[in-house]
């Protein structure tokens, strides 16, 4: 096939124990899935969940073992993290029933929706869509995909952050308001899944600033710990 010029190439994660890779489709984000993250954000109760996207190149693959580097993007004078849970789908579909839902997991990763507070309070403010706030260059640091069957009880499991070794987000992923057997069935009523479609399944509370030079760690059970310095 010709092109104009060389295609940009096709996002890829690393498998926990292959020399494959994980090709990547979409990223959906589920918002305020915790009910205490929720509360800071200044909402209560079990509200129907709702989802953004950001583009499959705004990861930032970080291999088992080693440290990621975030530049700190540009506009903002308020970069949060946020430490999630990730779901990497195997096979897509539409209208997926939740008691079907978890044989289209193929695995699980941890990762960062990294957020532009400010500018994402902005365009709430005026009412426009938060793109600018979510979607930008290497917003989503994650590590490598750990298959669903070596992955534990990673639905139950602890969910942390700290910065600079200090602890900013502690749950575990039992507390999700919309597990990820719901969370699936409500995104495939509305987009058709594929396999390599990622799903971040919302953040516990305690998200806070980093600047440049700070270090974040986090992790989820026994998955790979996810490890990513602000430069």
């Amino acid at each position: 096939m010709d092109y104009p010029f060389t295609p940009v190439p096709a996002p890829t994660l690393p498998i926990v124990g292959s020399s494959q890779r994980f090709p990547v489709h979409r990223i959906y984000c589920v918002g305020r899935n915790y009910e205490d993250h929720a509360k800071e954000m200044g909402f209560t109760g079990r509200e129907p969940p709702f989802f953004f996207l950001k583009p499959a190149d705004a990861l930032l693959a970080v291999p088992e073992g080693e440290t990621g580097r975030m530049p700190f993007p540009t506009l903002t004078k308020n970069l949060h993290h946020e430490i999630e849970l990730v779901v990497a789908i195997g096979s897509g579909g539409r209208g997926i029933k939740a008691a079907d839902a978890m044989k289209h997991v193929w695995g699980y990763a941890v990762g960062l929706d990294m957020t532009r507070r400010d500018l994402q309070n902005d365009m709430k403010k005026q009412g426009r869509p938060w793109c600018i706030g979510k979607a930008f260059e290497h917003s989503a640091p994650i590590g490598p995909v750990v298959p669903a069957v070596q992955a534990g009880d990673v639905l139950r499991d602890e969910i942390w952050l700290q910065v600079n070794g200090a602890d900013r987000q502690r749950s575990d992923v039992g507390k999700l308001i919309w597990n990820v057997a719901e969370t699936i069935e409500h995104l495939s009523a509305a987009w058709d899944l594929a396999p390599g479609d990622l799903i971040f399944t919302g953040t516990p509370e305690g998200v806070g600033a980093v600047v440049a030079g700070d270090l974040m760690v986090g992790a989820v059970g026994q998955l790979p710990t996810l490890r990513v310095q602000v430069v």
